[in-house]
């Protein structure tokens, strides 16, 4: 995950996102929306799990303000994805 802000929580002792979260994937440049990581300036988060970003899951989250629309459709869509499924039988 990547965010336009960051917060230090002394519970867990490490750096949590806050402001803006966005889905990244470890070894690009750039987060599922299209936004260039260093342009954009938003830090990653590469030991913080999507789930945990988003507000409703509490956690991580306690200084999110708001999750992008486009990276949380596709975060939805990647984990609702089921693996090795195929169409067998197509349309002509």
């Amino acid at each position: 995950m990547a965010a336009s802000g960051r917060w230090w929580d002394e519970e867990d002792n490490r750096w949590l996102p806050a402001g803006e979260v966005h889905a990244w994937e470890q070894g690009t440049n750039q987060t599922v929306c299209g936004l260039s990581l260093h342009r954009s300036r938003l830090s990653r988060f590469a030991a913080v799990p999507w789930a945990e970003a988003l507000p409703e899951s509490g956690g991580a989250a306690d200084a999110v303000r708001r999750v992008c629309p486009r990276c949380a459709a596709a975060a939805a869509r990647h984990a609702g994805a089921r693996p090795g499924w195929r169409r067998t039988n197509p349309r002509p």
